[in-house]
């Protein structure tokens, strides 16, 4: 399992892995269930390997990030993404330290804590995550 193979999708809860190509789009199943359907051009998706975090400075890629909460969790679960706004916001400043609280919103650290302990729970292996540098894509 590699972030380049797991995805979100709009309107649907949780993570999905990419299994298979079919002739519309892709097949995928759920992190959560394990159940499997196929996601078309009609659903609006995320790669997990493609998002990033605004910082001051510039933007943090999400592996980074979720690299970081690894390390600081020493592989358990992170935070509850249910704790109130305030503890959100301290964590993912211990994580992130310049991480722009203008432009990141709770909700944005909810949705990464909640992403990074479900790919705990399905033992996904983070040191595969390299410190290189994405290039911007435009």
């Amino acid at each position: 399992m590699s972030l380049e193979k797991i995805i979100s999708v709009t309107g649907k809860p949780g993570l999905f892995e990419i299994i298979a190509q079919s002739k519309g789009g892709v097949i995928v199943e759920s992190l959560i269930d394990k159940k499997r359907f196929p996601i078309n051009g009609m659903h609006n998706v995320s790669v997990l390997d493609n998002i990033a975090i605004y910082t001051y400075e510039e933007e943090v890629p999400l592996k980074l990030v979720l690299k970081s909460i690894f390390e600081k969790e020493e592989g358990k679960e992170g935070l509850s993404p249910k704790e109130n706004s305030k503890k959100l916001m301290a964590y993912f400043s211990e994580v992130l330290p310049n991480y722009d609280d203008e432009r990141v919103y709770p909700s944005n650290i909810k949705k990464v804590l909640q992403w990074y302990n479900l790919l705990v729970k399905n033992n996904f292996d983070f040191s595969t995550i390299s410190e290189e540098k994405t290039e911007e894509q435009a």
